[in-house]
Order: structure tokens, then C-alpha cells, then sequence
């Protein structure tokens, strides 16, 4: 397909920014467009094994496909998945899957393989299209097309499964399949560069390339943004020019697109490397489909993107029991039944053939007409040892506003729970460990000493059971260790997590990563 010019190009995502103006005003759209996408999911899911085994036809109500569909977790579709890595057609969607997505694995001890059926690649190709369509319409204008647009993202290099099935990291698969247009005119950093899988060598090579670029928009992961940006500030080994900002280096840089974590404790550190007219925009989404993206200041929370081909369910977290899960799917509602201020565990019925799956995540909804959320944690991201039940935005927020006070920036963090051992061998209570590595050059030195009671405090001022549990002595003061730079860059290094959408995992109820960092560190200080 030929690619039409730039100029047209930008005269259409003019177009098409007033129109996404005109359609985010509009109230009462929301509920009617995920009735819709439900209804142009069950045709085709009808047609599968899943479909015919759960009884779902294309004309059910939701009520019947509650009552029909249980709620599953990956584990649940794993044996459908196998079936279409091995060359199965209509398993879980019409037709024979050719390529799997790999999830990061943040919370699951082994990657997850994800179909990316060709209705999937549209379902992001048109989601990825919204969330820039809302930038642009939060800004009032469509300049950020007339230069070229960077993505940090994994290698788009493909393993082959077996009989044509190939397997790579979500962000390489889309590469792989962009529009022509956007193919010519926007992407960088290229193909050759994409399909790298050396982080370190495709980092420089990204570098080389994109310096006398006219970058307009830069996308990723909040740590691996901040990494390009160290890098390119650096002095250019031919010229010796150095750049104190992104905006310095690229002129005419307006947007930084952040996704994959909460922003917040790298925020005022990225505001400064990036420039002081660059405007942050956020989209969430994961492996198994786009979620949501920002269409106001970021305080009003993400605007869910209800037409873009997935469905949305929601549980409230005190009605989610993993064991029991077969149990909560009639607990569970859709958009039209969400309230604002409640936290739920996130459902997706999807164009890949998820059906009412529980990808993990909780969120809380800030408004509900128009829907607007914010990320709250995962499942299996939480404190909860002792019955504390602490979710990783509190945990997040905790450490960032008591860094804030002190003008310390993080670098990385993990959290876990340390028990008590009585001569017995009981473990009733304990303390959280905070494993903790700040930038170093500050005014204030900080200690793990000053540290602890701030987050203590921080902790007991947001979550009630965590104030409880250390007003009864379940819970002892935290312990925090700041850790030698370099220390969580090993850690991920030797996990092979290193690049890409990669990310490390705020918190976990068990220390399998607090004793690996442990063996890593062992001068850590305290």
C-alpha cells in the first residue's frame, strides 16, 4: 500500500482531532459502546471450541453470558493457548492463530504467551490511534505529526514456534505490523534497530540514528526513558555538543507518551530531561489489550477507551479469591454498574478470544460519565503478610511523597515482608523491608533511619488495616535499606529483564526478590 504524502497526513489527524474533541464532550456514549463491543465479540467467539464448550452464541444478553462464562485467569487458558501454538484453528478464535505475544511477566514466574489474532492487531492498532487522537485533542491542535515519533520498545524479532507460529515481545509484533503511513512517515528508530536484542547496543545505535531527527514524540517506560535521556545527554563524540534537555536536542519535541508503570516517582525527573514545554501524556495498556489513555489533566485520572474493540468487566476487590474464582463471575459488572471511589480487579473479554479473563490489575474509577480510572496495583502486587492489605500505588505514593519532601529522587525500589521467627519457628509478625536505591548528589543525605518512620507515617495515614496492624504490634517499624547504585539494574540484568517494556516489581507478599537482592547486596546500607 503506498503511503499517502505528510502533508496530507497532517491535515487528516487535524480532521480527525476535532472530531475526537467533539466525541470525548459527548456524555452517555460510553456504556452504549461497550454494549456494542460485546455484541461484535460474541459472533465470532460463538464460532470457537471455548464458544461452543460455555454455550455463547451471538445473541445472548450479558446476563446470559455472565451466567454462561465463569471468570478465568491465564493459567485457565493456557491448555486453549497450546493448542493454538500448535496450528489449531477456532480454539479460542475464529481461524489459526500465526502469532503469540509475550507478556513482561512482572507477577508470573514464567511469561505468558498472548494471541494476537488479526483482530487483536486492529484492536490495538485502533487504540493506539485513539490514545494519540486524545493527546492531540487535549492540546488543540495535530502539530505533533509533522515530525517523527520514537518508541522504546522490545526487539521485533520473532521466535519461531512450531509450523509457522512465531512468538516476540508485544511492542516488536506491533513494529512488525504498523500502517505504511505511520511506517514512513513517523516511526523510528527503524526497523534494523527494532529488531535488535542487545538493550545496551540498540540504546546507541538508537542514539546514532535519531540525534538529527526531528523528533516530535518520544514513548515508554518512565526508567527506560530516563535511561535515553542520561544517554543522549551526553556529549556527541563528534561535535562534543551536549544537551541539557530533550527539547535542546529536538527542537520541536511536544510530547512524552509514558506507559507500563505510575509516573509519579520519576515525574519531576523526566520534567526536567525533557523540557519545560513537553506535555506528558498517559496511556495503560497490556499484552493482552489497550485499556485506557489520558484525555485531561492527569489528576482526573485515564479515560477507560470503550470503542475500540474490548469489553470491560469489573470485580470488586473483596469479592476476588483467586482459589475461588469460579465462584465471582455473577459479583462482577459491567461499565454501566461501576461506582467511583471503589477499587476493582480489571476483566477483558477480548479480540484475541480472553473471555471474561482476569488480567490482575486494580483499578479505581474517579468518575464514571465520562469513565475515568486510575491504576492502583496488581493482585498479586501487595503487602499483605499480615493481613495489612497494602496495594502498590500506596506503597508508590508512600515513598515519592517522602522523597518529595527531601528533594531525593528514585532510582528503584522493592518491598517485602520480613517475618519474625520465634523459638518456635512461628511468623506471626514482622515489618516490611524497603529495598530503596536514590540518585545520588543531593543536599540532604539520606539515610535508611530517616527514611523509615516517613513511610511508616505515610503508610499509616492511608491505609487503616496497615495503622491497625502497627497499633496492635503485628506489624514492627519498617526497615529500609538504601542500596548501592547499580544494584536493581543487576538484579534485572541477571532475570533478564533488562530493556524493553520490562519493569521491576514494586512489591511482592513473599521475599523470593528481597533475598536475591540480598545475595546482590550484601553492604547494603540501613
Amino acid at each position: 500500500m503506498i503511503a499517502p504524502p505528510k502533508s496530507l497526513l497532517s491535515l487528516a489527524a487535524s480532521f480527525e482531532t476535532l472530531r475526537m474533541s467533539q466525541r470525548l464532550r459527548r456524555r452517555g456514549a460510553a456504556v452504549l459502546e461497550q454494549e456494542r463491543a460485546l455484541r461484535a465479540l460474541l459472533g465470532p467467539m460463538s464460532q470457537t471450541a471455548f464458544g461452543r464448550e460455555h454455550g455463547i452464541n451471538p445473541g445472548m444478553t450479558y446476563a446470559q453470558f455472565q451466567q454462561h462464562v465463569g471468570l478465568r485467569n491465564y493459567d485457565a487458558f493456557s491448555p486453549y493457548v497450546e493448542r493454538m501454538k500448535r496450528g489449531e484453528s477456532d480454539v479460542l478464535w475464529p481461524g489459526r492463530c500465526r502469532l503469540f505475544a509475550i507478556s513482561a511477566g512482572t507477577t508470573t514466574a514464567s511469561p505468558k504467551h498472548l494471541p494476537m489474532t488479526d483482530h487483536s492487531l486492529r484492536h490495538f492498532r485502533t487504540a493506539g490511534r485513539q490514545a494519540l487522537l486524545q493527546y492531540m485533542a487535549r492540546v488543540g491542535h495535530a502539530g505533533v505529526m509533522r515530525g517523527r515519533h520514537l518508541f522504546l520498545g522490545g526487539s521485533s524479532a520473532l521466535e519461531e514456534y512450531d509450523d509457522g507460529a512465531h512468538i516476540g515481545d508485544l511492542s516488536g509484533i506491533l513494529m512488525l505490523n504498523l500502517p505504511t503511513w505511520a511506517e514512513k512517515h513517523l516511526h523510528e528508530p527503524g526497523p534494523e534497530i527494532a529488531q535488535m536484542t542487545d538493550w545496551s547496543a540498540k540504546l546507541d545505535a538508537i542514539i546514532r540514528r535519531t540525534r538529527s531527527r526531528d523528533i516530535s514524540l518520544i514513548a515508554g517506560i518512565p526508567t527506560w526513558l530516563l535511561t535515553l535521556a542520561d544517554a543522549l545527554r551526553k556529549p556527541d563524540a563528534e561535535t562534543k555538543q551536549r544537551f541539557l534537555t530533550l527539547q535542546a536536542l529536538w527542537p520541536n519535541l511536544e510530547c512524552l507518551m509514558h506507559t507500563g508503570m505510575p509516573l509519579g516517582p520519576y515525574a519531576e525527573e523526566l520534567r526536567q530531561v525533557a523540557g519545560s514545554k513537553v506535555v506528558f501524556h498517559e496511556v495503560y495498556l497490556a499484552s493482552e489489550g489497550f485499556i485506557a489513555a489520558q484525555d485531561a489533566e492527569s489528576s482526573a485520572g485515564l479515560r477507560l477507551l470503550t470503542d475500540a474493540g474490548v469489553f470491560f468487566e469489573f470485580l470488586r476487590v473483596e469479592d476476588y479469591h483467586e482459589a475461588r474464582l469460579h465462584t465471582a463471575g455473577g459479583k462482577a459488572v459491567p461499565l454501566e454498574g461501576v461506582e467511583a471511589g471503589v477499587d476493582y480487579v480489571l476483566l477483558m473479554t477480548t479480540p484475541g478470544g480472553l473471555c471474561r479473563y482476569v488480567l490482575g490489575d486494580i483499578v479505581r474509577f474517579l468518575s464514571v460519565d465520562p469513565p475515568r480510572l486510575v491504576y492502583v496495583g496488581r493482585t498479586h502486587l501487595q503487602l499483605s503478610a499480615f493481613g495489612e492489605n497494602v496495594v502498590e500505588r500506596e506503597i508508590t505514593d508512600a515513598l515519592l511523597h517522602t522523597c518529595q519532601r527531601h528533594a531525593w529522587r528514585i532510582v528503584n525500589f522493592h518491598v517485602a515482608p520480613l517475618w519474625n521467627t520465634s523459638a518456635r519457628g512461628t511468623t506471626k509478625t514482622g515489618r516490611h523491608e524497603w529495598w530503596v536505591e536514590l540518585r545520588p548528589g543531593t543536599v540532604e543525605t539520606p539515610t535508611g533511619p530517616a527514611l523509615a518512620p516517613e513511610l511508616d507515617a505515610e503508610l499509616k495515614r492511608t491505609n487503616e488495616a496497615y495503622r491497625n496492624k502497627r497499633q496492635n504490634g503485628t506489624i514492627d517499624a519498617p526497615f529500609v535499606r538504601l542500596v548501592m547504585p547499580g544494584l536493581f539494574e543487576q538484579w534485572m540484568r541477571e532475570n533478564h529483564r533488562w530493556g524493553g517494556q520490562h519493569k521491576m516489581p514494586r512489591c511482592r507478599n513473599d521475599r523470593l526478590i528481597a533475598d536475591e537482592l540480598s545475595r546482590l547486596s550484601p553492604f547494603s546500607e540501613h
